[in-house]
């Protein structure tokens, strides 16, 4: 029976959410198990319906329950269990998107994906810290090089506020800050250990991390990504030993990798020794539900190396990500990099660990991630008002962006002229596709991040006009 505390600052979905979950992988609800109706279940803790409703969803969502027309909530197939726990403490030592040839200033409305309204930065607080840390006695720590994995203050609260928002599970040594995400895959191609240099990558992908890839001569092996993530079948049919993926919202498709089959990609990197790079770039930003658990939260075998970004919820042009390495790799990453510094300016990263340490980044969080929803909702509104069945939408519901499929028979290239013409600014597809011959050329992306909620509804109107007439 499922126990409520309604003194818990946890909301109640989330604690209906997580009992259930434990029970699930814990193996106290076995497959095909039917779960407690919604009706039922509101009866018997005494809440509103809407409330289990939300939980129920969200376990859908990542996989956990399957909804049956007819027969209700029942448990899925996770091939086994996997429980999620806290790291021990190791015994380490102390411690690109494509751009058009318009000129910005010819642009009206601009749905480049990857930005953030200015507005959205918190230069208050920022030029606050900014003088603390100036006038403090941190200030000689500024001045001197520091720890090549960065300023020990950041990475203790990145290791508590990661472990709370996203079930990371890690400890201060194993972050590593660097100046971006193609900084840190720098760092992880120089710890590869394996002779062969292949790396797998979805198609479509992040064409900055292939661009890393290529460039220190790594084979880059296409694999297909399906309504539920990676095709992993195809990976285990590769001679791929690292994985380069991004589960919780596929960029630039959007879909997220249900549990069942992130249990299968670890099982593959377990069975053979394979890494998995997990970028979770934008996970922060979901509209329907609680943001997906990272992968390396259930990562029981140390395989995965987390990259996350201060980019998408702070500022691209802030340049600071950080790595999570498995406890196995921190010898090789000392020996390697004896005699580096750290990439990321230290008075960057005081500001932040400042910022984090007095509660000010999970209001900023609530505060964008509510922005951000706002203009995902007016974007969606607008684009079914003025667009209709004309176009399907993909990726929607998390991010900072979506995908437009063009069901007409338009052409990318003549779509992003067209609006173009128009002085809007719209996403190609076309350079995330390692191989150009599987991509049916008739998609577009189009990001909310930096244009504002009042001019969506307008803009979507004059694509709808340059497009359709």
């Amino acid at each position: 029976m499922l126990h409520i505390d309604h003194k818990s600052q946890q909301p109640i979905y989330q604690q209906i959410y997580e009992q259930i979950k434990h029970d699930i992988l814990a193996g106290k609800l076995p497959i095909g198990t039917k779960i407690t109706s919604t009706r039922a279940l509101a009866r018997e803790l005494q809440i509103g319906r809407n409330t289990v409703e939300n939980a129920y969803a969200q376990l859908v969502l990542e996989g956990y329950l399957t909804n049956v027309a007819s027969s209700g909530y029942l448990v899925n197939n996770l091939q086994f269990n996997l429980n999620p726990k806290e790291a021990k403490k190791t015994n380490t030592s102390t411690e690109l998107a494509v751009s058009s040839n318009h000129r910005t200033e010819s642009i009206r409305y601009n749905f480049q994906y990857g930005n953030l309204d200015a507005a959205s930065f918190p230069d208050k607080l920022w030029r606050k810290y900014l003088t603390d840390v100036l006038d403090g006695a941190e200030m000689q720590e500024v001045h001197s090089c520091g720890d090549v994995k960065g300023d020990i203050k950041l990475r203790t609260q990145l290791k508590e506020y990661l472990y709370h928002s996203r079930g990371v599970n890690c400890q201060p040594e194993q972050i590593v800050m660097c100046s971006g995400t193609q900084s840190a895959l720098e760092i992880i191609i120089k710890i590869f250990p394996y002779a062969k240099k292949q790396i797998a990558m979805e198609e479509p992908c992040y064409n900055g991390a292939s661009i890393i890839f290529r460039s220190n001569e790594f084979d880059v092996l296409p694999i297909p990504v399906y309504e539920d993530g990676i095709g992993i079948n195809e990976l285990s049919s590769s001679s791929a030993r690292m994985v380069h993926i991004s589960p919780s919202h596929q960029f630039p498709m959007g879909v997220v990798m249900p549990i069942h089959k992130r249990i299968k990609l670890l099982n593959w990197a377990q069975e053979h020794d394979n890494i998995i790079i997990e970028d979770d770039y934008d996970s922060e930003f979901r509209y329907n539900g609680r943001p997906i658990p990272a992968l390396q939260s259930i990562d029981e075998y140390e395989r995965v190396v987390y990259i996350g970004t201060f980019s998408k919820a702070l500022s691209p042009g802030l340049r600071m990500a950080y790595i999570i390495l498995p406890s196995w790799m921190l010898s090789k990453y000392r020996e390697r990099f004896i005699g580096y510094q750290c990439t990321v300016p230290m008075i960057d990263q005081k500001i932040i660990a400042r910022f984090m340490e007095d509660g000010h980044w999970e209001k900023h969080m609530r505060r964008i991630c509510l922005s951000q929803k706002k203009k995902h909702d007016i974007l969606i509104h607008a684009i079914k008002d003025s667009i209709g069945n004309k176009v399907r939408i993909h990726g929607y519901q998390a991010g900072l962006h979506i995908l437009l499929e063009f069901l007409d028979g338009q052409q990318e290239e003549e779509l992003v002229q067209k609006a173009l013409d128009h002085k809007i600014k719209v996403c190609p597809v076309s350079p995330f596709w390692l191989n150009k011959k599987n991509y049916r050329n008739n998609a577009l992306i189009l990001g909310y991040g930096m244009i504002s909620e009042d001019d969506i509804p307008r803009a979507v109107e004059i694509l709808s006009q340059a497009w359709f007439g």
